[in-house]
């Protein structure tokens, strides 16, 4: 399984629009995931090793940005036909033993990954209040293994963002799988 990159920011680049249902089966939109001082919106399924090694880190750090007003969302893009770890009973079973403080979202139709240009898992998109790109960057610089004492990246750059609606224009590109296009 080969990594891949996206590319980096694209500052000022409005957040396309989506409407997906979580694990739940209730409807989450763009506007309505806002938080008052931005928004993540990040890929991420649930077989991806490098997903996998920064989970619990993770988890920690989007509840620290909550605090700061920024929301996260996450949203799975990957054809699970092909990939049965990723299906809706197992996004569901991973959401609820881990207790996402996120909607967990099921893209089914990948369009809207084809609409925030997502390449792979993690994908992270920091968004100001304003719907503006700010960030797209790693999460930190641990690769599929945790590196000790690694910088928190995404925190630190949302954090930057909650405080003052830009990212830093320094940023490294996130690496992980690719999304698991259909045929």
């Amino acid at each position: 399984m080969a990594s891949i990159s996206p590319p980096v920011c694209d500052f000022g680049w409005k957040a396309p629009e989506f409407n997906l249902p979580d694990v739940n089966g209730k409807l989450v939109s763009l506007k309505e995931s806002m938080g008052p001082n931005g928004l993540l919106v990040m890929f991420i399924c649930n077989h991806c090793p490098y997903v996998k090694a920064i989970l619990p880190r993770l988890l920690d750090d989007v509840k620290a940005l909550k605090l700061l007003g920024v929301h996260t969302v996450a949203i799975m893009s990957n054809d699970p036909t092909e990939y049965p770890e990723d299906s809706p009973a197992n996004m569901k079973k991973l959401a609820d033993v881990l207790g996402f403080p996120f909607p967990y979202l099921l893209d089914e139709t990948q369009q809207v990954a084809k609409a925030y240009d997502a390449v792979c898992t993690p994908d992270f998109f920091g968004f100001n209040q304003h719907f503006e790109l700010q960030y797209r960057g790693r999460f930190d610089e641990s690769r599929k293994e945790t590196a000790p004492d690694s910088t928190r990246d995404l925190y630190h750059a949302m954090k930057l963002v909650a405080a003052t609606s830009q990212g830093p224009k320094e940023q490294i590109a996130s690496i992980g799988c690719s999304i698991k296009w259909k045929e």
